[in-house]
C-alpha cells in the first residue's frame, strides 16, 4: 500500500546533491565546514547576555531573545541557522570556557543561544526543555528505557525535533565519541545499489513511544524511516525503537525485506566513507539538523567519581523558515506548524528547565 506521505518511487531523484549530502571522509578533511571557534568578543557577548538574564531572576526555561540580548554574536547565529537548514546540517561551536562557569551560568548561555536559534521543545513527558544526557544506570534492553540514559552505544538515530543541540559539560574517561552521517548520502547509496530495499523504508514502519504516549494515541508511531515531501527527503529513525514496536498488536509487521532494508541502512550509516566522528570537548556546543542528518554516540567508560562523570546538556529546537513536514509527523510532533513543532507532549507536560 502506498503511504500518503510518499510518492511513487519513480518520482524520487536518482541522487540528492547539495551540502547536506556530504561524505564523512570529506568532513574529516574540511573541519572548517562544520567547526566554528568562538572569539574572545563572542565569549564576552555571551557572558554579558547571561549576566543580564540572571539579573532578571527568571527560570532558565523562560529565556528568550529579548531576555538574552546579544550585541554581536547574533550575526553568527544567523549563519548557524543557515548551516542547519541549507548547509551541511550541523555545526560545533568551540571555545566556551565553562571551567570558569557554574552549571547554571553554562545552562543560561546554552539556552540563550537556543532561544536565538528557535523555540525550545519538551524532551520528555515531564516537560524538560533542558535535557541531561548521562548514564543513570538505565537498562538498554528495557523497552521503556531511553538509550541516552545508559553508557551503551546508541546507534544512529534522529531526535523528535527539528534541531538537537548538545553542550558538553564533562567527557567520559574513555569513549563517548559523537558520530554523524547524512541520511541523503545513505539514500544515494541505496538508490544506486538496492532501490528495491530503499522502497521499503518509505512504508509506515512503527516506532515504539517507550511509554511516553499522548492521550488517545497508540503506543507506537507510524512514521516512515524516509519521507519525500515538498521536494525534501526527511528522515525519522531509531532502530531499537522500531524493533521493540513489533511487540504491539496493530503495528505493521516487518517483512524479511523490511529487515534487510533496515540492516542495509544501518550498515551504510556505519560505513567509514559516509560517517565521521568527533570527541566533544568541555564547552563544545553541537547543533544537528534532524531532518537530513542522523547522530550517534559510541559506548563509554565513565569516571568512578560522581562529580566527574560524563554530562551533556541537550536542547530540542523548532526553527522558523524550516521545511514543511508530512502530515504523519503529527503523530510525534503534535503540530507540524513550522517554527512551533516537535517535542514530547502529554497531558501532564509543563515546560521547565531543570539545571541538574
Amino acid at each position: 500500500m502506498q503511504h500518503p506521505a510518499n510518492p511513487n518511487m519513480d518520482m524520487l531523484p536518482a541522487s540528492i546533491t547539495g551540502p547536506s549530502a556530504w561524505l564523512g571522509k570529506d568532513m574529516v578533511n574540511a573541519p572548517d565546514t562544520w567547526l566554528y571557534h568562538l572569539t574572545a568578543a563572542d565569549v564576552r557577548d555571551l557572558e554579558s547576555a547571561a549576566q543580564h538574564f540572571q539579573s532578571l531572576e527568571l527560570d532558565v526555561g523562560e529565556i528568550s531573545k529579548e531576555t538574552f540580548p546579544l550585541a554581536t554574536f547574533g550575526t553568527h547565529i544567523q549563519h548557524l541557522k543557515q548551516q542547519l537548514l541549507t548547509g551541511v546540517g550541523l555545526e560545533v561551536l568551540r571555545g566556551l570556557p565553562i571551567a570558569d562557569y557554574s552549571q547554571a551560568f553554562a545552562a543560561t548561555i546554552f539556552c540563550g543561544i537556543g532561544a536565538h536559534v528557535g523555540s525550545a521543545r519538551s524532551q520528555n513527558a515531564d516537560g524538560h526543555i533542558l535535557g541531561h544526557v548521562r548514564d543513570i544506570g538505565a537498562d538498554a534492553n528495557d523497552p521503556n528505557s531511553r538509550i541516552y540514559q545508559t553508557c551503551d552505544r546508541q546507534t544512529f538515530h534522529t531526535d523528535s525535533a527539528d534541531i538537537v543541540g548538545l553542550l558538553c559539560i564533562r567527557g567520559a574517561k574513555e569513549g563517548g565519541k559523537s558520530l554523524l552521517v547524512s541520511a541523503e548520502s545513505i539514500y544515494n547509496r541505496m538508490k544506486q545499489q538496492r532501490p528495491d530495499l530503499l522502497e521499503k523504508l518509505f512504508d509506515p514502519i512503527a516506532t515504539d513511544r517507550r511509554g511516553e504516549i499522548p492521550e488517545g494515541a497508540k503506543p507506537f508511531m507510524e512514521i516512515p524511516v524516509l519521507s519525500w515531501h515538498a521536494g525534501y527527503l526527511t528522515v525519522f529513525y531509531q532502530r531499537q525503537y522500531i524493533d521493540s514496536a513489533q511487540r504491539f498488536e496493530g503495528a505493521m509487521k516487518l517483512t524479511p525485506e523490511h529487515i534487510e532494508a533496515l540492516n542495509m541502512f544501518d550498515a551504510l550509516a556505519n560505513d567509514p566513507a559516509l560517517c565521521f566522528g568527533m570527541q566533544l570537548e568541555p564547552g563544545d556546543m553541537q547543533f544537528v539538523y534532524n531532518h537530513s542528518q542522523l547522530h550517534d554516540r559510541t559506548g563509554f567508560l565513565d569516571w568512578p567519581e560522581p562529580s566527574q562523570r560524563r554530562h551533556l546538556m541537550r536542547l530540542w529546537l523548532s526553527i522558523k523558515g524550516d521545511r514543511p513536514l508530512p502530515t504523519c509527523f503529527k503523530e510525534r510532533y503534535g503540530s507540524i506548524e513550522i517554527g512551533n513543532r516537535g517535542g514530547i507532549i502529554t497531558t501532564q507536560t509543563k515546560l521547565h528547565a531543570p539545571l541538574d
